[in-house]
């Protein structure tokens, strides 16, 4: 395991799986999972359905569907870049392009 990814896993929420860490969020009625990828040094946002949730035409199978970081809300990138940080992983890895 990347020591990142180890670094990450002891933060609130987050958990390992294989070369990556995701954490999942839910506010202001929108569910996210947000995973960092340590091989690459990115970060990918994607929408998450709630639990029984219908599929839509946005979602037809009722699966995650990846979000650009413009839409995801202010808080939650800043937490992000705030648990990469205390990670010892830079936080400006939040804001590069994947």
């Amino acid at each position: 395991m990347y020591d990142s990814i180890a670094a990450l896993v002891r933060q609130e929420g987050w958990r390992a799986e294989g070369a990556a860490a995701r954490v999942h969020y839910d506010g202001g009625g929108d569910r996210f999972a947000v995973e960092f990828y340590a091989e690459a040094d990115a970060v990918l946002y994607w929408t998450v359905p709630s639990d029984g949730e219908p599929a839509t035409d946005a979602e037809p199978n009722g699966t995650a569907a990846p979000v650009p970081r413009e839409s995801i809300p202010d808080p939650l990138r800043r937490r992000i870049r705030e648990d990469l940080a205390a990670a010892g992983v830079d936080p400006a890895v939040e804001r590069r392009p994947v």
